[in-house]
Parts: structure tokens; C-alpha cells; sequence
């Protein structure tokens, strides 16, 4: 099992930040900071430890915000002796940017200096988003300059931070409702030199598709208007999700609107009844019936048997494939069902489909039992 994530963010990171201010604030407390952070701190999961530094920090550090903030700030450029080779090492500024948007909203100004620098270090998507949620619009104006910054950890928040539907983080349900002024802020980052931008980009237009599909579409279509190959790459990365959900207007932005004329033959799935744990393959071929070439978006959907006993499908992307007349090609795939985090498995009947260019057809079924 994985090691859990907050492991990596122990009584080190306290005492790390404590060093750091002390350097640029001698009055900086830092043994009564340390002791009231790690007050309680084990038995807290990631996200709350950075809080609960980020309140000691708020009672040691001055009580005027702006002064609390130029410290914070000055401190960052201090040595911290963390292992940058670690995987949260940047999460050492996660209770910095918890500072500025839990005690920074009433101070936009010095607060969006402190995001700019943040950024840059460790991200600040989600500490954006309470400014975007209490000054919409100087926020907005804000991430419209920062569109053309020099950094691209900048450039990326605009498109992060902005996302409707940002994992981790509560949703921003005005720009759920009408997503016009996230699409303005896209329109400037949609050709980005920084393939890290382009893909914030494309995931924040797959989340404005989940909400509207049809306008989802109509920007794909108009994105691939004289569009570069990095552009149509962020285009077929937006509408992944669309294309998983079988949606007829964002098939037919990538050329897959009409119906496939194939034929299913040879479809296996064995063994037909297998143990949680173990692993089951998946196989058959796409034969094109016409003398003229067919270009297929081939797929496979699960019907996932949930705790409740009713099926969830979920889609697996395959291939698209060229198919020249009377041609015939074998896909397959080893499906797992070992229990991840993402994914528990429960005993049932599980059904499989076949997508072509989005349209299901059935291929069978895999009986899943107890390990």
C-alpha cells in the first residue's frame, strides 16, 4: 500500500517555515509556533496540517495583514533544508497560500503579490478561488494581466485557478452557470508556449463541457479554425470527457458524427468469471464491410457493478483506426481488477460494450466474485 501523501508533510515543515521567518523576523516565536502547530498535527490529514500552520502563523506573525504578508513573502527566498527530490516538497508553501486566502481577503492588492510569488513555488489555484468567489471582477482583471506573464506558473493559474470543477477544491458554481468570462481568459492562453499552460487549458475547458456540451463544441470548433498542432492537441484533450460520454456534437468536431458501417466478430472475454484481484482480457475485431475506407473511434465501456448493486459505466479509450476496405483489425485490452483508491470492485454481473464513434454495441459479460 502507498504511503500516505501527509507522511511527507510532517513536524519537519513546521519547523522548516518557523526557521525561515525567523531569518527575515528575529521576533518571530518560533518555538511557541512549532509547539501550537503541532498541537493535535498527527492526527490531521494534508490539507488541514497546512491550515493548522497557516492559523499558528496567523497568531505568531504581526496582526496587521500587510505586515504579516511582506514577512511571509521575504521569507520564502530563505534556505528550508527540505528534500526537493520528495513529491510534496513544494507543499511546503501550501500553508502560505492558506494564510493569504483564509486572512487576506479585505487586502486584494498585497494579497494578489503574494499570489503571483506563491505560484511560482509551490501553486496558487486554490487560494485564487475565495478571490474570485468575493471580487469577481478585479480578480478577473487580475488573471487577464496575468495572461501574459513571463512565468508560466502564472500563465497556468489563470486557467487552474479559473476551472469550474477544480479536483480538490470547492466549485465555482457562478462561472458553472455562465462560464463567458473563464473562455475570455482561455482565448488568451489557447496558444501558450507552455505545453504545462495548454493542458490547464484543455482541462478547463473539459470541466466548462460537463455544464455545456454544446458550447463545449461550438469553442472546439472554432479553436480548430487555422489551428497549429498543439492547438488541436489542446482541442482533442478537451473533449475527452465528451467523447467518453458519447456526445453526437463533440464526435462531430473530431470527424466522428457519423454512424460506423462495421461489423463486431470474434468477441472473448475470459475468463467469464474471475476473482477481485485478478484480471480479465477483453478482445474481438472491427471488420470494415465496404470496398471505400472507414476511419473508427474505437472504444470499450465497463458497467462497473457498484456497493448498491447497481452498474456504473465507465468508458476506456482504445484507438482510432484506419480501416481500408474489406480490412479487419483485432483490438483487445487486460482489464484489472485489482482495488485501487479510485477504484473498488464488488461481486455482480458486469457488462461490456463496444464503442464506435461513440454509438454502443454489446460484447458480452464478465461475472466478477469474492477474492
Amino acid at each position: 500500500m502507498a504511503e500516505p501523501l501527509k507522511n511527507q508533510f510532517g513536524a519537519d515543515v513546521p519547523r522548516a517555515i518557523a526557521a525561515m521567518v525567523q531569518a527575515v523576523y528575529p521576533a518571530f516565536q518560533s518555538e511557541a509556533f512549532v509547539r501550537s502547530a503541532l498541537d493535535g498535527y498527527d492526527a490531521l490529514a494534508l490539507m488541514p496540517r497546512g491550515m493548522k500552520i497557516a492559523q499558528a502563523l496567523r497568531q505568531y506573525l504581526p496582526e496587521d495583514y500587510a505586515q504579516a504578508a511582506t514577512i511571509l513573502m521575504d521569507s520564502l527566498h530563505q534556505p528550508h533544508g527540505r528534500d526537493m527530490g520528495q513529491s510534496l516538497a513544494s507543499f511546503l508553501f501550501l500553508p502560505h497560500t492558506q494564510f493569504v486566502s483564509t486572512y487576506g481577503l479585505a487586502h486584494f492588492d498585497i494579497s494578489m503579490q503574494a499570489q503571483h510569488a506563491l505560484t511560482q513555488r509551490f501553486t496558487a489555484e486554490f487560494s485564487i478561488r475565495p478571490f474570485l468567489e468575493q471580487h469577481p471582477e478585479a480578480t478577473l482583471q487580475q488573471l487577464t494581466r496575468w495572461a501574459s506573464d513571463p512565468s508560466p506558473h502564472v500563465r497556468r493559474l489563470v486557467s487552474e485557478g479559473s476551472r469550474p470543477r477544480l479536483p480538490w477544491a470547492p466549485r465555482l458554481r457562478s462561472f458553472q452557470k455562465d462560464p463567458a468570462p473563464v473562455l475570455a481568459l482561455l482565448e488568451l492562453l489557447k496558444d501558450d508556449p507552455a505545453l504545462y499552460v495548454r493542458r490547464s487549458v484543455a482541462n478547463n475547458l473539459n470541466d466548462i463541457g460537463k455544464d455545456h456540451p454544446e458550447l463545449l463544441a461550438q469553442t472546439a470548433q472554432r479553436w480548430l479554425q487555422d489551428a497549429s498542432a498543439e492547438r488541436r492537441w489542446i482541442v482533442g484533450h478537451a473533449l475527452r470527457s465528451a467523447v467518453k460520454r458519447g456526445e453526437s456534437a463533440a464526435l462531430q468536431v473530431l470527424g466522428f458524427g457519423a454512424a460506423a458501417q462495421v461489423t463486431i466478430t470474434g468477441a472473448h472475454i475470459t475468463p467469464e468469471r474471475s476473482r477481485i484481484g485478478g484480471s480479465v482480457d477483453i478482445a474481438f475485431a472491427v471488420h470494415n464491410p465496404l470496398s471505400t475506407p472507414q476511419r473508427v473511434l474505437v472504444d470499450f465501456c465497463v458497467h462497473y457493478v457498484k456497493a448498491s448493486g447497481q452498474t456504473k459505466p465507465k468508458v476506456f479509450k482504445l484507438k482510432t483506426v484506419e480501416l481500408a476496405g474489406g480490412a479487419t483489425v483485432r483490438l483487445g485490452k487486460c482489464l484489472s481488477l485489482a482495488e485501487m483508491s479510485t477504484r473498488k470492485h464488488y461481486p455482480g454481473l458486469h457488462t461490456v460494450e463496444v464503442l464506435l464513434n461513440g454509438q454502443a454495441q454489446p460484447l458480452g459479460a464478465f461475472e466478477v466474485v469474492p477474492a
